[in-house]
């Protein structure tokens, strides 16, 4: 039997966007953040802690957007979410630069700034798990692993190449704010783009297409469907609520969580850390462009791993996470040593490198554990422990750099070597077999 067809160029290069347009925009305004907060005269804590509402409403919205997809259409809850990420950065780019110019008080501007980041959190979430299950849905088991490792590529690359184009958009008359509202006119476009060239979807079935087979490789168990047992393509008559302690993915789960926090860490920390280092308190121009060029090389580095080490050399999920863990390890390590643009900017490449090879890791293992009924609801707990690694981690990381730099890259380095150690025992690449 023919397999269900690839899903087309254009509706996957809308999906990237989706996912890379609201990842880029939240970094830029990251690496912004800092050179707005001396401007400010505001803490850098408080400064992390405002996007700490924001991330919480995603952890608990994020699993109720994943399985309203099955019932109402995955292009549906992918516009909630673009609608969510461009209204917030408009509005928060307002905030700030009303609060620039003096218009209100610092106390005030981060007040309402977290408020309107809360439009992200609550309804931006629906995008991540709609665009994950729609890609699950419509490729074969064997090319799901690609599929993903492109989907988290979008995310990953987002996730550093925002800062790098950052300190191009600061012009006037918005100045540092200016990345929030370009970033919020791109997500208009993407918004107009999935309106027009993405087809209605909703769906009768969580599965698109047939599914005629499943790959008999050694990494991969062909579940038996049972008499009476609904196929892999059928909705199921009950909406489905695995548990978080599910067998089959909770070691998967549990990687996510601890990377997910290391590398929420290190997000957090650099920007700051650029600032402090390089002596650029009171350049913020500067500030946001060394920052950038920072995260630059980590974008490049991501891309190698995403693009080019996983695919070229067949990595599997375990390798994925624990090599990536380790030499996430080794650059976290350089960063925390290294008082110089060069010796930093070294280290985050290779730690971005190995979480490049870590996000792709513990999302494809995850997903290859369950059916294809019960992608959305994984795809909405693994879009929760992403959100929730930005609750109050980041802060308690910037805290620690403040109180004493080595003990931020202490915990970091702990977690990762926590992560290899446990993760050599607890991840198989071969999920048991599925009870029917």
């Amino acid at each position: 039997m023919p397999k269900s067809p690839a899903i087309p160029a254009d509706r996957v290069t809308i999906l990237f966007l989706v996912m890379l347009v609201a990842a880029a925009g939240n970094t830029a305004m990251q690496s912004a953040l800092p050179a707005i907060a001396s401007k400010l005269d505001i803490a850098d804590v408080w400064v992390s802690l405002a996007f700490s509402w924001s991330a919480l409403l995603w952890v608990l919205t994020a699993p109720k957007w994943a399985r309203l997809s099955d019932k109402r259409g995955r292009k549906a809850l992918m516009t909630v979410g673009v609608i969510g990420f461009a209204a917030s950065m408009g509005l928060c780019g307002l905030v700030l630069w009303l609060g620039l110019e003096g218009f209100i008080g610092p106390a005030a501007t981060f007040i309402i700034f977290a408020i309107f980041r809360s439009l992200y959190g609550g309804f931006g979430s629906a995008a991540p798990p709609a665009v994950q299950a729609y890609i699950a849905a419509r490729t074969e088991r064997e090319e799901r692993a690609k599929a993903l490792s492109l989907l988290a590529s979008s995310f990953g690359l987002g996730t550093v190449i925002g800062p790098a184009l950052a300190h191009f958009l600061i012009f006037e008359p918005f100045g540092l704010a200016g990345p929030l509202v370009v970033f919020a006119s791109f997500g208009v476009l993407v918004l107009i783009a999935l309106k027009l060239r993405l087809p209605n979807d909703t769906p009768r079935f969580a599965a698109r297409g047939i599914v005629t087979s499943y790959p008999s490789a050694a990494s991969v168990n062909q579940p038996e469907v049972e008499e009476g047992v609904e196929e892999d393509n059928a909705l199921p008559r009950e909406e489905v609520r695995l548990p978080w302690r599910d067998e089959r993915f909770a070691s998967w789960l549990i990687a996510g969580l601890i990377g997910g926090h290391a590398q929420a860490i290190m997000l957090g920390v650099v920007g700051f850390l650029i600032r402090d280092r390089l002596g650029l308190h009171d350049l913020p121009k500067e500030t946001v462009e060394a920052t950038g060029s920072v995260m630059f090389v980590g974008a490049m580095a991501t891309l190698l791993a995403q693009w080019g080490l996983i695919p070229i050399l067949q990595i599997g999920s375990r390798a994925s996470v624990l090599w990536g863990a380790f030499l996430a390890l080794l650059g976290i390590t350089l960063v925390g040593v290294s008082f110089d643009f060069y010796g930093i900017t070294l280290g985050f490449a290779l730690a971005s490198l190995g979480f490049g090879l870590y996000r792709p890791g513990f999302t494809t293992g995850a997903s290859l554990a369950v059916r294809r009924f019960e992608q959305g609801d994984v795809a909405g707990k693994i879009a929760s422990l992403n959100g929730s690694a930005y609750i109050v981690t980041p802060a308690i990381g910037v805290a620690l750099f403040n109180w004493w730099e080595p003990a931020t890259f202490i915990l970091i380095g702990a977690a990762l070597l926590y992560l290899i150690v446990w993760g050599r025992k607890a991840l198989d690449d071969a999920p048991k077999p599925l009870d029917a």
